[in-house]
């Protein structure tokens, strides 16, 4: 069994509240959620307006697999709108 966890630092633009801020990251963790079966949760940088760090986490039997999937949710918030990537990192437990 593999346990994979993709932290990704994110700049949201067009943010000026928390609330507009929230607004983004639930659309974008629901996605996450729906697309690729993982969890996601915010893990700092709560209190400020335009950044956030999400971790996206998942298991799979298969090492390979597991990667992949992290790399396409990756891929996926690279092309969501409205935020970009500042830092990203993968690891495979």
């Amino acid at each position: 069994m593999t346990v994979g966890i993709l932290r990704v630092d994110l700049f949201i633009h067009n943010s000026s509240s928390l609330k507009e801020k929230r607004m983004v990251l639930r659309s974008l963790k629901a996605r996450i959620r729906n697309s690729f079966n993982v969890g996601v949760t915010e893990l700092d940088e709560e209190n400020k307006w335009q950044t956030s760090e999400l971790a996206i986490i998942g298991a799979d039997r298969d090492k390979r697999n597991m990667n992949s999937i992290l790399s396409k949710a990756l891929n996926f918030i690279e092309s969501f709108g409205g935020v970009d990537i500042i830092n990203h990192d993968i690891e495979l437990l």
